[in-house]
């Protein structure tokens, strides 16, 4: 599933592309895929058209669009979601769900393709601080301005569990999956299994520091394209898998000391860490 880093390069794409632009038709072909969206297909469309796209925001793992009537389109791309430009006489791809025509010359469509239909788009009210209200429960994530760094520090050190599924609640830090976290832990050379509560002060800095870095080196590379199911609205696929130290390195030797990373069950998917230098003791 995308994370902070690959969605972020989607909003970019929106915001090079989609912003200032007219909602001149929408087509739902698959209605899966506006399945939040109660009022159904037509009422989604009607919404829509005619609205003039004022921003591209994002938050953790979810972004989506501020429309110049005051509502705005949220957009979660799941395991395989994809929002491609498209020349609007492009042929349709094999997985296309719902296509936005857009105004000018020549015509361009913004095109949400998902081949599993795990993603989704709806459309929702803001609050006062313009976040969708069904992401109201999200926290902030550590690249946003309003995201406090003693606070995460004092949350995170009050939690009961280990300090991964800690990371992975969204409740706690958003945009953070299972590749960052274990990219950050190994950076800042903490055991995923670690109780959150029993970390210092200075290991819980170091490992917000390390997610900023790990992200922040992800996002500069375009993010992380395990298969084509992850691509910016180019298409095009990110490059940081090759920067991974820990994320999918079963049986590849540390980075730092040589030893062999192991890849250990957690939460129904995987954890992947150097044994000595994220040791327990």
């Amino acid at each position: 599933m995308p994370e902070l880093p690959e969605v972020e390069v989607v909003r970019r794409g929106l915001a090079e592309h989609v912003v200032g632009h007219t909602i001149s038709a929408v087509s739902v072909l698959h209605p899966r895929a506006i399945r939040r969206h109660l009022a159904g297909a037509e009422n989604f469309a009607l919404a829509l058209v005619g609205q003039r796209v004022t921003s591209a925001n994002r938050r953790g793992k979810s972004l989506w669009l501020s429309l110049s009537g005051g509502l705005v389109v949220v957009a979660h791309l799941g395991m395989s979601g994809q929002m491609l430009m498209q020349p609007a006489e492009a042929p349709a791809e094999k997985h296309l769900r719902v296509r936005f025509a857009l105004d000018g010359e020549p015509a361009i469509d913004l095109r949400f393709v998902d081949q599993r239909t795990f993603g989704g788009l709806f459309i929702d009210e803001t609050d006062q601080n313009g976040v969708p209200l069904a992401l109201s429960h999200v926290a902030p994530d550590p690249f946003e301005g309003s995201f406090a760094d003693d606070k995460f520090i004092d949350v995170l050190r009050s939690r009961k569990t280990e300090v991964k599924r800690a990371l992975l609640d969204q409740a706690t830090i958003s945009g953070v999956g299972n590749i960052y976290a274990d990219e950050a832990l190994w950076l800042a050379q903490v055991h995923y299994r670690q109780s959150a509560n029993t970390l210092t002060v200075d290991q819980a800095t170091q490992l917000l520091q390390a997610l900023r870095k790990v992200m922040g080196e992800a996002l500069e590379a375009g993010g992380t394209s395990f298969d084509a199911l992850y691509v910016n609205v180019n298409g095009q696929s990110g490059y940081f898998d090759r920067s991974l130290n820990a994320y999918g390195r079963e049986n590849k030797p540390c980075a730092r000391c040589g030893t062999a990373i192991v890849r250990e069950p957690f939460m129904n998917r995987s954890s992947f860490l150097c044994p000595v230098c994220q040791s327990m003791s």
